[in-house]
């Protein structure tokens, strides 16, 4: 197929999405003006897959009744997805104009983790968890230096984070790792940072590029994760794969004014190598678990949010090459 055709092709399918998605594809990979992608992103709290999960949130603010976990539990197997973090976490990554939700933050303060009890705002001991609260929180315009601080006071000696240190682990975890960057991001992007966080987002970034975010430092070997980091999946959840961490990346750089990294060449292979010759990427098997509602395809189906993340990373890759 003609390349260009093949690329028109593959954008009209793009196009032909959810507000939420549709507007990354005019912003990120069409060019559209702003007056255009921007109209696209008010959509999403009135249209598709915003409007219906506000339409979850409960009286409280929470959604589910709960912080991480909704309140009464889970009957499906698997980790529940329908939650408060996890229902914040999906409006910010969608768009979703925050002033929508303009008294959910304060509201948000009488609810607690199920981690001992502990206010939702100030976080518990999980990283992931404090990461996506860090995030969530600015997204909303709540000050999280206080939170932000925690990541450099528990890094661990190899540069990264491990969610269960409070269980004794030393060495850090790609997962763990990946997710604590992305609240450390999300804090220097809204405020600019400290001497200490912008330090341990440095000191996490050279954990994971020293091993090309895919090998062990010590033996060269693929690291040894639950699933495969080249099998990727949507939504994109907490797990580290070759398309979150480049994503990472590419985010960081933006924010950087920086090249992409060499080190991460081994990853963008392996994204390259899953894109199909008509520049799709397939849904892969996602992790089990309760959610409100079906936000892609199942697996083995092209996936429009893959194949919108991953032409958005090689395009920012091959454009600096």
């Amino acid at each position: 197929m003609d390349g260009a055709v093949a690329d028109r092709r593959l954008i009209d399918w793009l196009l032909d999405t959810d507000p939420a998605l549709r507007w990354q594809v005019e912003r990120d990979l069409t060019g559209a003006p702003p007056e255009v992608w921007e109209a696209t992103r008010a959509r999403v709290a009135t249209e598709g897959l915003g409007a219906r999960l506000l339409a979850h949130q409960d009286p409280e603010g929470t959604w589910a009744g709960g912080a991480y976990f909704p309140a009464g539990g889970s009957d499906v197997e698997g980790q529940p997805w329908t939650a408060t973090t996890w229902s914040l976490t999906a409006l910010r990554e969608w768009g979703l104009d925050p002033s929508v939700l303009a008294d959910t933050s304060e509201r948000l303060e009488s609810c607690r983790w199920e981690y001992d009890d502990l206010p939702y705002w100030g976080g518990e001991v999980d990283a992931c968890i404090n990461a996506a609260t860090v995030a969530n929180g600015l997204w909303l315009g709540r000050d999280m230096d206080a939170l932000a601080a925690w990541f450099p006071e528990h890094r661990l000696a190899d540069g990264g984070w491990n969610c269960f240190w409070v269980d004794g682990a030393q060495r850090s975890s790609f997962h763990s790792t990946l997710n604590a960057l992305g609240g450390l991001l999300a804090h220097e992007q809204a405020t600019g940072g400290t001497p200490a966080t912008r330090a341990a987002r440095r000191s996490g970034e050279e954990y994971l590029l020293t091993r090309g975010l895919l090998h062990r430092l010590s033996t060269g070997e693929p690291v040894a994760l639950e699933r495969d980091p080249a099998e990727l999946a949507y939504p994109l959840r907490w797990r580290h794969d070759v398309l979150r961490g480049t994503e990472y990346f590419r985010r960081a750089a933006a924010l950087d004014r920086a090249r992409p990294d060499p080190r991460l060449a081994d990853a963008v292979a392996a994204l390259r190598a899953a894109r199909r010759p008509d520049g799709r990427w397939v849904q892969g098997v996602r992790d089990p678990g309760e959610m409100w509602f079906e936000v892609d395809v199942p697996p083995g189906e092209p996936s429009p949010w893959l194949t919108l993340y991953g032409t958005r990373i090689l395009g920012w890759w091959d454009a600096a090459a």
